[in-house]
């Protein structure tokens, strides 16, 4: 294989198009290969030419977006995530351009492979060049090609010159990232002023802290597109992973734990992950679902039952809460917790929240894929808050065992 060009664009039919114009007298054969369309194009060189033959295999995301969904059913858009954590574990001698080649990745839409099969096909590296040009491409090509700008597997742009290799070189100092906006309006309105003021507030935060900071990561959901969790709903949750972080911390039993929850009709409420955990608490588990102290914490900030949640480069301490507006112990009924709840903190802080952290965990992942120490904030603290926030926001509509902290 010569080379691979992925693109924000999408068209089979414009790719057979440039191959009829270039070379009117070739043969196009076409063919499917499970999520791909392949066209072979046969040349021959003069009347008595061996001939060429060349194969572009070609896919697209089954919805093109301008994002890369955690989830979403495709095969290639689970590739694009993969190509993402391997430029994004690259050393870069450019950071800036690099920066921008991981942005431009989140757009790709489409995917196509150029190999030649037999012979030498006339003027090949001109037509992988128009098809960068035309696509808006970037490439992931291989080393001694027509078109190699380095001694391994590396990466150039839509003018074949070179964004990244694995020595972190780069001859580039810009890289265009253009959105259709077809893609754009689809996934989303107009970016609303508070989007953009949470998304500056955010990196103001982070940069007076040194955390590094992704300016393109995508703004968050705007407030008409967010259905917040109820006061009650919050507060149920609050009162079930109280009581499994009793277990986790071992004051009580696993056994104790259901019989309290069951016992205040509360059982419904506990996750097939939690009851799990309570029908079998080993010493990982435990470990795992200590971790819940920082989603109770941000579940109780969201209640206005903490004042401060407090930067995460510590571990909150849940003993700070009041004993009379902790949801759970031995002689409280949970439901007078529950009941007593009628409020939460606004839509617009808790979305401020969740914007924060989202861009601090993007910092925080970023820092151990390349191997680096973070010092600034506790990367765990960080994830468990997001998860919390990301499911106060019903983020992807998930349940809490569902949750994802996508970055």
């Amino acid at each position: 294989m010569i080379c691979t060009l992925y693109s924000h664009h999408i068209g089979f039919d414009k790719i057979t198009l440039i191959l009829q114009n270039r070379y009117p007298k070739a043969v196009l054969k076409f063919s499917n290969q499970n999520d791909s369309q392949i066209v072979e194009m046969e040349t021959k060189d003069g009347f008595f030419g061996s001939g060429s033959t060349l194969t572009i295999q070609y896919r697209e995301r089954k919805e093109p977006s301008y994002q890369i969904p955690e989830i979403d059913g495709c095969a290639l858009t689970g590739n694009l995530r993969g190509l993402y954590g391997y430029v994004d574990s690259l050393q870069s001698k450019n950071e800036k351009v690099k920066s921008l080649f991981l942005h431009k990745i989140q757009t790709l839409n489409s995917e196509f492979s150029i190999q030649q099969e037999k012979g030498q096909t006339k003027d090949l590296k001109d037509l992988i060049r128009q098809l960068a040009n035309d696509f808006e491409a970037v490439l992931f090509v291989q080393p001694k090609t027509i078109i190699s700008k380095s001694d391994g597997q590396h990466f150039l742009d839509q003018h074949l010159n070179l964004i990244l290799d694995t020595n972190g070189d780069c001859e580039i100092e810009n890289l265009d990232v253009n959105i259709n906006s077809i893609y754009y309006d689809k996934n989303q309105t107009q970016i609303s002023e508070s989007q953009l003021a949470w998304k500056v507030q955010s990196e103001k935060i982070l940069e007076e802290r040194n955390i590094k900071i992704n300016q393109y990561l995508p703004y968050i959901e705007a407030e008409n597109e967010v259905v917040i969790r109820t006061p009650k709903e919050i507060a149920e949750r609050v009162c079930v992973l109280a009581m499994t972080n009793l277990v986790a911390f071992s004051t009580i039993s696993g056994e104790e734990a259901s019989e309290y929850l069951k016992s205040y009709n509360l059982w419904d409420l506990v996750t097939p992950n939690e009851k799990d955990f309570l029908t079998n608490p080993t010493d990982q588990k435990k470990s795992n679902e200590s971790w819940k102290c920082e989603c109770i914490w941000t579940l109780m900030f969201a209640l206005n039952k903490i004042d401060d949640l407090g930067f995460p480069n510590e571990l909150c301490s849940l003993n700070d809460i009041p004993a009379d507006d902790y949801p759970v112990s031995p002689d409280k009924d949970p439901n007078d917790f529950i009941n007593s709840v009628s409020e939460a903190r606004s839509k617009a802080e808790i979305l401020a929240l969740n914007d924060l952290y989202y861009r601090l965990d993007w910092a925080c992942v970023d820092a151990r894929i390349n191997g680096i120490e973070m010092t600034e904030v506790h990367p765990g603290v960080v994830y468990e808050r997001h998860y919390a926030l990301n499911w106060l926001i019903n983020y992807n509509e998930a349940a809490w065992d569902d949750v994802t902290c996508d970055t």
